[in-house]
């Protein structure tokens, strides 16, 4: 098996051996795995730990795409207006 200390419950490793996947199968393996880190993790760090310990995999993936995509995708958060000032904006 080739599991490693990002993906202790191979399930990276386990969509790379299932012929056929699906991108949608992938976000879905993707949501679990990211569900099961630590708490308190770096979710980059360890996406891209991840990324470099399946590097040899092909790269016309569909998981090798979930991952840059989930790495790439992690934005700072937008601060959310509630109460009078989220109903009213500057722009009215």
């Amino acid at each position: 098996m080739d599991f490693t200390a990002n993906d202790p419950k191979g399930l990276i490793y386990e969509s790379f051996r299932i012929e056929g996947i699906t991108e949608a199968e992938c976000r879905v393996i993707f949501l679990d795995w990211a569900l099961g880190l630590p708490m308190g993790a770096d979710e980059s760090v360890e996406i891209q730990g991840v990324l470099d310990h399946y590097a040899a995999q092909p790269e016309d993936h569909p998981m090798k795409s979930v991952l840059r995509e989930g790495l790439a995708g992690k934005a700072a958060p937008t601060k959310r207006r509630g109460g009078r000032a989220g109903r009213f904006s500057r722009s009215s």
